[in-house]
């Protein structure tokens, strides 16, 4: 896992309401909303589910970089945990 910084870290971990991440170009802005995602659908108290989230980026291309992102990171956890059906469901959802 990477050395988050504060505001890294308060993106990442914020449940209430809207997010925005903004911030220069290689900054970590689509690690940190991979992140994001990855914690929301593995959360183990309130879980949400893939496609009941909406992640905006400002290209086509920016959104496909992050969609495959997400999907390696799914199935990166798929393979440390083979009975986990919630991470199959989410790769499915994607």
């Amino acid at each position: 896992m990477p050395n988050w910084t504060d505001a890294q870290l308060d993106a990442i971990k914020a449940r209430r309401g809207t997010v925005l991440v903004s911030a220069a170009a290689g900054s970590g802005k689509t690690a940190v909303l991979v992140e994001r995602v990855i914690e929301r659908l593995t959360d183990l108290e309130h879980p949400t589910d893939a496609d009941r989230l909406l992640v905006v980026t400002f290209t086509k291309a920016a959104a496909a970089e992050m969609r495959d992102r997400i999907e390696k990171r799914l199935l990166a956890l798929m393979k440390e945990q083979p009975e986990n059906t919630r991470l199959r469901r989410q790769q499915l959802l994607l």
